[in-house]
């Protein structure tokens, strides 16, 4: 069993074939699979997929790209967008994204703390983006852990070795997409293989982004995460069934809201 830890079902992309993708991915043992919300606005969207599907679970967040739609956000307002759904697992996507700025800074890191607070208050892990912000999100993540601790993700971590060691030290988890599989990704490759401590590794397929060799360049879907785990395996040079194993304890660990079937 696998568990894609990032998924971005809702929207067109998936509009026409939602339940043959979840069939596929079902039939490649990838069960279950984390729905993401990106943009507060879209998450009846993402939750009504959950509730959909017995093995599907969902969070609320606002991607950085998006923090700009709701600068103002607080942790009360997202805990109450939250209430107590039972299939709600993480607060986020949120975080840091310097490459495209498409939200100022300020309003970034405003968006940031406050859910933060949110995922800290709630007790709910944090799912966390970072693109060429290496400095500024391990110096948020320590001074956060500082004033009362929240267990975090590091998603689809491309970041640099500096990153990895200061989050490892605080205990964040870091999951790996498709882009493990790329041939240019040696810097990636090794932050897992030497940074990473074994308990923080998870995997996901960011889909319907980052298809991972051979499928790069279609779109992506949950069965491809196999792939993923070859790779991971073949990089921290575990047996495949064992990184399975382990990548899915390290999921339930971090997301233990999840359960599983009798």
């Amino acid at each position: 069993m696998l568990i894609d830890s990032h998924a971005n079902l809702h929207g067109e992309t998936y509009g026409e074939d939602l339940d043959e993708v979840l069939a596929r991915a079902r039939a490649a043992g990838v069960s279950p699979i984390i729905a993401i919300c990106c943009r507060l606005g879209e998450f009846d969207q993402v939750k009504a997929i959950a509730e959909a599907q017995p093995d599907v679970w969902c969070t609320l967040g606002a991607h950085p790209h998006h923090a700009k739609d709701r600068p103002d956000i607080t942790a009360d307002e997202l805990i109450t967008m939250a209430g107590d759904h039972p299939k709600l697992v993480a607060v986020g996507e949120t975080g840091l994204d310097l490459h495209y700025n498409y939200s100022p800074l300020d309003q970034q890191v405003a968006s940031l703390k406050a859910h933060i607070e949110a995922a800290r208050r709630t007790g709910l892990p944090l799912i966390l983006h970072c693109r060429e912000a290496d400095a500024l999100m391990a110096d948020m993540l320590e001074e956060e852990m500082g004033r009362g601790a929240f267990k975090a993700l590091l998603h689809c971590y491309t970041g640099g070795a500096e990153l990895a060691r200061r989050a490892a030290a605080l205990g964040v988890w870091f999951s790996a997409s498709g882009i493990i599989t790329f041939k240019k990704a040696d810097d990636v490759r090794a932050v897992f293989r030497d940074i990473v401590p074994a308990d923080k590794v998870i995997i996901e397929t960011d889909c319907p982004y980052l298809a991972p060799v051979p499928h790069r360049g279609k779109r992506n879907e949950p069965s491809f995460l196999p792939y993923v785990a070859e790779k991971m395996a073949e990089i921290r040079g575990w047996p495949v069934e064992e990184t399975a194993e382990r990548t899915t304890a390290n999921c339930l660990a971090l997301f233990d809201r999840i359960t599983l079937p009798a």
